[in-house]
């Protein structure tokens, strides 16, 4: 089977890919960039180690946008598993074409959303990433990932607010029960969680437009994706493992 993994500013996701279908294990780790190639070990041992003991793992693919970390996991499965990383950029086979004006600076995490989304649609689409930043990725009905939009994430909002509002704090990421804030921290979340989700509606329409898209199909995925979709008035559809499937298409056009 495919490791897939990606690595991402505050999580790392690594999915064991079969070749089609949903991953047999998904594993859900932080980004931490000082960890060595045998802390990584360390940690993925228990949960990783079974498959690699069986043989399992017979290709990987790192599609990283954090560059401390590739270097460890790149040597990781070279000396423990036995396999070369396919390493993501801008000049692989995709199945997509690039349309921003420097393909090569574009998030590889961004090319393998568009590539998945894509490959599920076959017509225009956008994809809502809610991580550390929140990105929204705009592909045409002839595949070519036009490029998108990216704002600062729910984490990242809530946390510089506590940081630079003397009385405010951070509060829990959900939904309130009514835009109107009652008390303080209904009032934080509304501005926070419903106001990132009306920002997002908005975006998205501008995206429709500039894609000349009637009804684009909208998948949402990231670390953020079940707080914010269920206060979305947009027809769309979860996709957490969006990204390790982009990973398992550009590895299947790719070797």
């Amino acid at each position: 089977m495919l490791l897939a993994i990606d690595v991402g500013n505050t999580n790392t996701v690594l999915g064991m890919m079969p070749g089609s279908g949903d991953p047999v294990a998904v594993w859900r780790l932080s980004s931490r960039q000082e960890r060595t190639s045998d802390e990584w070990r360390g940690l993925l041992d228990p949960i990783l180690g079974p498959h690699v003991d069986a043989g399992n793992v017979d290709a990987a693919i790192l599609g990283s946008v954090v560059p401390a970390v590739s270097g460890p996991l790149t040597t990781l499965c070279r000396e423990w598993m036995g396999v070369e990383p396919l390493i993501v950029s801008s000049n692989l086979e995709l199945g997509i074409s690039l349309g921003q004006a420097e393909p090569n600076s574009v998030g590889v995490d961004r090319i393998a959303n568009a590539v998945a989304a894509w490959d599920l649609t076959r017509a225009a689409c956008i994809v809502i990433d809610l991580g550390t930043a929140t990105k929204l990725e705009a592909i045409d009905s002839d595949g070519v990932f036009r490029g998108g939009v990216i704002a600062p994430g729910l984490g990242v909002s809530r946390d510089a607010l506590a940081l630079r509002a003397a009385r405010l704090f951070a509060v829990e990421l959900t939904a309130p029960p009514a835009t109107i804030g009652r008390d303080t921290i209904g009032a934080v979340q509304s501005g926070l969680v419903l106001g990132h989700a009306r920002m997002i509606e908005g975006l998205v329409s501008d995206l429709a437009a500039e894609l000349g898209a009637v009804d684009p199909a909208i998948f949402v995925t990231g670390g953020h994706a079940a707080v914010i979709q269920q206060t979305l008035r947009l027809t769309c559809t979860v996709a957490q493992n969006l990204a390790l499937d982009g990973l398992r298409l550009i590895h299947q056009r790719n070797v």
